[in-house]
């Protein structure tokens, strides 16, 4: 079964876990997603079955939008409510300064990944030195902060929602709020509520011509001749700049990219 869709998972789960779950509901052995969310959050996770996870770098999936809660006063090493070690709650803070603090987010920042992170290093995930106690250095990354805005403050515990680039991690978001605020502060919840253009849609297949991030080009060739994967020659489409187009086949499509090399196939066919 070739199909791709977006699903809604629920927290203290992991990913790998829920899709095992979805797999065997629609009885299909092959599957993934894109976009691990970790077990304490939830939310969109684009799935993928059969072939479809292919098509996971061409869809448009960001900026993507969070909806968080932070603990005040709570410090987790793995930033969030799963690794709680310690708990001092502050005294009341100002609504505004806290609203202020959170605004000041937005734009370009460049921060450490949490060391509780996917991040690889010598072959090795951040999260396993972390598990063993050794502390590495990660490389820092730059994340866009398109907008950010406090929700609501019910001490100790903010509420905000963030829409940002992808790669980006709101445990690091939620421990700089913290920090500006002179306190620790770990999330308590985390719910991705989009990546780009997709929301939870009860499971409904994604219209796939409508979900790339890439342009659609034109073949003026015979349809054929891609579908059989032979080759084909720049002059033969409609827009010959360099860069990576989706065409459409009818009941497929294919994705090629045009270069001063010629034309290359990046999907020969994938059902739609």
């Amino acid at each position: 079964m070739n199909r791709l869709f977006v699903a809604y998972k629920p927290s203290g789960v992991s990913s790998n876990h829920f899709l095992g779950r979805l797999k065997r509901r629609y009885g299909v052995k092959k599957g993934g997603f894109s976009g691990t969310l970790d077990p304490f959050a939830k939310g969109v996770l684009i799935i993928a079955f059969g072939n479809h996870g292919r098509l996971f770098r061409f869809l448009n999936k960001t900026p993507k939008r969070y909806r968080a809660t932070l603990w005040l006063g709570a410090y987790s090493p793995t930033l969030d409510i799963e690794g709680i070690e310690e708990i001092d709650t502050p005294s009341p803070l100002d609504e505004t300064t806290v609203s202020n603090v959170i605004a000041s987010l937005q734009g370009e920042l460049t921060y450490s990944p949490p060391q509780f992170s996917a991040k690889r290093l010598n072959g090795k995930r951040a999260y396993e030195f972390a598990r063993e106690g050794i502390e590495v250095e990660l490389k820092q990354i730059t994340s866009t902060i398109y907008d950010i805005q406090m929700l609501h403050y019910c001490h100790p515990f903010v509420t905000f929602e963030a829409t940002v680039s992808e790669g980006s991690y709101i445990r690091s978001l939620g421990q700089m709020i913290a920090h500006t605020l002179g306190v620790e502060g770990s999330l308590s919840a985390l719910e991705r509520l989009s990546e780009g253009q997709f929301t939870p849609n009860h499971e409904a297949p994604i219209e796939i011509k409508t979900a790339l991030n890439i342009p659609q080009n034109h073949y003026y060739g015979e349809t054929q001749a891609i579908l059989l994967g032979q080759k084909l020659i720049k002059s033969s489409f409609a827009c010959q700049d360099n860069g990576t187009y989706w065409i459409d086949n009818g009941d497929t499509i294919s994705i090629v990219q045009l270069s001063d090399e010629g034309v290359a196939y990046l999907l020969n066919k994938v059902e739609v």
